[in-house]
């Protein structure tokens, strides 16, 4: 049987190199190419339930620090996705039209959302959290939001 805290523990893990706007549960891999993928945290996941479905913006659509990056949909509701960086969405992840469960299933890999081309990631800095900040700034918004100790 599987232990509800250790299902915790897990998605507070959350991998130190990348960046993460945690109020918001995204996630963005800053690549050398001035690029960043981004998707949602396996605790955003946890604190929202499954996801039905996983639609990015487009190609080409200009994107802000803390404002859509595109939609899921939940069991009973449709929730934005709010993205950690500023620029234009460049490449989506076109497996999550038909696998949706890639974003639960492989939250930092595989079921990313969308990479962008970032605009001002001096500026959007200041709002991300990384490397050893990480841990202790997931479990206080696990704790916040009713889902630790």
């Amino acid at each position: 049987m599987n232990d509800p805290a250790d299902a915790m523990d897990d998605a507070i893990h959350a991998p130190p190199e990348l960046h993460y706007l945690i109020e918001h549960q995204v996630w963005a891999r800053l690549h050398e190419d001035g690029s960043a993928t981004v998707g949602i945290t396996a605790l955003g996941i946890r604190l929202s339930g499954e996801i039905y479905m996983a639609r990015p913006k487009g190609v080409g659509v200009a994107v802000v620090q803390g404002g859509s990056v595109g939609v899921v949909e939940l069991a009973k509701s449709i929730v934005s996705v709010k993205s950690p960086v500023t620029g234009i969405v460049v490449e989506v992840n076109a497996q999550l039209a038909d696998r949706p469960q890639l974003v639960h299933q492989d939250p930092y890999g595989r079921g990313w959302l969308a990479r962008i081309r970032l605009a001002d990631l001096e500026r959007d800095a200041a709002q991300l959290v990384h490397g050893d900040a990480v841990a202790a700034a997931m479990r206080e918004h696990a704790r916040q939001n009713g889902a630790g100790p």
